[in-house]
């Protein structure tokens, strides 16, 4: 596995697509997220524009092999560990970034409530950051998986489906990444840091589930 993570890693770093999902990702953030905000708004913000971005980074990782490198990988490894290393890679690019866009929106935000007159510890708004960027990245990782090969081979018809899905995980009620953005505006406006471990596992059983049926069926297909 350590060598299928490197050699996915290796792909997705040099074919550069990443570049695309990433930039948006920034413009995302200057745009709406301002120095002097409430930081944990900011940080809402910031982890709800990452799970498209996880998504899309799933997506590029499952598409950047030639069939003929695919087939290779496949073979010396075996199916389900390819398309492992494959959602992996895609999940810990997205948690790297995730993180670095924590740490910028914790610097230059206001460490305070939605009204400016509660203060708000800036360590532990960065804490619940960090959570919502990884129930994000989790959420993202199980929609990327269950919307690209082998579950689904058509971009006419995964990248539609891709888009709604990440949408659909965050205003749907129940959904782990729309129940830690709650908690964080919630939390913002009454200055208080909520500890919303519940979505952080629901998203961590969400993600298991999506990448289990995934894998299982890159071992059935190839």
């Amino acid at each position: 596995m350590n060598a299928l993570l490197h050699y996915q890693s290796a792909l997705l770093l040099r074919s550069q697509r990443w570049l695309a999902p990433v930039i948006l990702y920034a413009a995302f953030l200057a745009v709406g997220v301002q120095s002097g905000q409430p930081i944990l708004d900011s940080l809402a913000y910031a982890a709800a524009a990452l799970l498209p971005v996880a998504a899309w980074l799933v997506r590029i990782c499952a598409t950047n092999e030639p069939p003929a490198a695919r087939s290779c990988a496949a073979a010396a490894a075996g199916p389900w560990r390819a398309q492992l290393a494959c959602l992996l890679s895609a999940f810990l690019a997205t948690a790297l970034l995730g993180a670095v866009a924590t740490v910028v929106v914790a610097v230059i935000s206001d460490p305070a409530s939605t009204d400016h007159r509660t203060a708000v510890n800036r360590l532990a708004a960065s804490g619940a950051g960090l959570l919502a960027m990884l129930v994000s990245a989790l959420t993202g990782t199980a929609v990327g998986a269950v919307t690209s090969r082998p579950l689904m081979r058509s971009p006419g018809r995964a990248i539609p489906v891709m888009l709604l899905a990440s949408l659909l995980a965050l205003v749907t009620t129940g959904s782990p990444a729309k129940s830690i953005m709650t908690a964080l505006v919630t939390g913002s406006r009454d200055g208080v840091v909520p500890v919303p471990l519940l979505p952080v596992a629901g998203a961590a059983v969400l993600a298991l589930a999506a990448v289990g049926v995934a894998c299982g069926m890159a071992s059935r297909r190839g």
